[in-house]
């Protein structure tokens, strides 16, 4: 038995073993309840579903490209232009469905100042898509 003589002589520690068996027994039990009764579970209706053949319709934001020299020339997809032209055609392509993205090909040398004015009026005209463009080292430009 597991649970010992309490008037046996000479017996008088308590029991320091934790008979599992029984939380065993329990466990398997429910361990078979559950296999039993989980395929029970799942109603499916098997119902003949329509065919057809539709492609998503994604249309694909253009992009601007934007370069600033070291000196802050602004070009607009290679095209150089003043600051009133790119505040313009910045407004003039946030007001359009999807929006484009900007592509901004920075110099190294150019200042952050440069960078920050023409970020500011991107935000402002609605072009809120920004990237940097950047060349990977060991590439010639």
């Amino acid at each position: 038995m597991a649970f010992g003589n309490a008037r046996a002589p000479g017996n008088t520690q308590p029991m320091t073993e934790i008979n599992i068996i029984p939380l065993v027994d329990v466990m398997l039990v429910l361990l078979v309840i559950f296999i039993i009764t989980a395929p029970l579970l799942t109603n499916a209706v098997k119902i003949n579903l329509p065919e057809a053949s539709s492609t998503p319709n994604i249309s694909k934001a253009d992009n601007i490209q934007l370069a600033i020299d070291a000196a802050g020339q602004d070009y607009w997809n290679g095209e150089p232009i003043d600051a009133t032209m790119l505040r313009t055609r910045l407004h003039d392509a946030g007001q359009r469905n999807p929006t484009p993205e900007l592509h901004l090909h920075a110099d190294k040398l150019t200042t952050y100042q440069a960078l920050a004015e023409v970020m500011s009026e991107a935000s402002k005209a609605g072009v809120t898509k920004i990237g940097f463009v950047t060349q990977p080292e060991g590439q010639a430009p």
